[in-house]
């Protein structure tokens, strides 16, 4: 009986004269990137193209930045309602104040890596060794220097420092 008890010659289909790695695995003289321009630069055109969310720059110097779904508004800019990806001032937030239990999870076992990877610690230690406990330490005494980014439907988010929320 054979090795592949499936069937004789199942196994014997490989071509082992075939191609390898070196043989002429791709085209060298195909150019993907060279066709895309290929017409514009056969005729000389100069006109703008926007690339990369980038406008080209205008008379001013200054380009103007889209973020590729921006509506244009009768200004010219973005749409005066269209928040998408912007930051709120901190004066206009709508989120609570509170820590919730999550963010409360990912902050202390954040910063126990860090503690964990030698980082500083901002409190005086009283013995602790577990980089847990110091963590929650921390974060008793406001101590944390991270950041929470707290996302919005519409797109737009709110930054809220550790210190700056009540937590119990």
């Amino acid at each position: 009986m054979s090795d592949d008890e499936y069937g004789a010659g199942v196994g014997d289909n490989f071509d082992y004269d075939g191609g390898g790695f070196g043989d002429d695995a791709y085209d060298e003289n195909y150019d993907l990137l060279g066709q895309e321009g290929q017409e514009g630069a056969a005729e000389g055109a100069t006109e703008d193209v926007q690339m990369n969310g980038i406008e080209p720059a205008h008379a001013d110097g200054d380009p103007d930045m889209t973020n590729g779904d921006a509506r244009p508004s009768a200004g010219g800019g973005m749409a005066v309602g269209d928040t998408h990806g912007e930051r709120l001032p901190n004066k206009e937030r709508i989120t609570t104040p509170y820590l919730t239990k999550y963010e409360r999870a990912r902050i202390l076992g954040t910063r126990a890596l860090q503690i964990s990877m030698n980082a500083p610690i901002l409190v005086p230690l009283d013995g602790e060794t577990d980089a847990l406990q110091i963590a929650i330490k921390e974060l008793s005494q406001r101590k944390i220097p991270l950041i929470i980014r707290r996302y919005l439907p519409d797109g737009s988010f709110e930054d809220w420092s550790v210190s700056e929320l009540i937590s119990d």
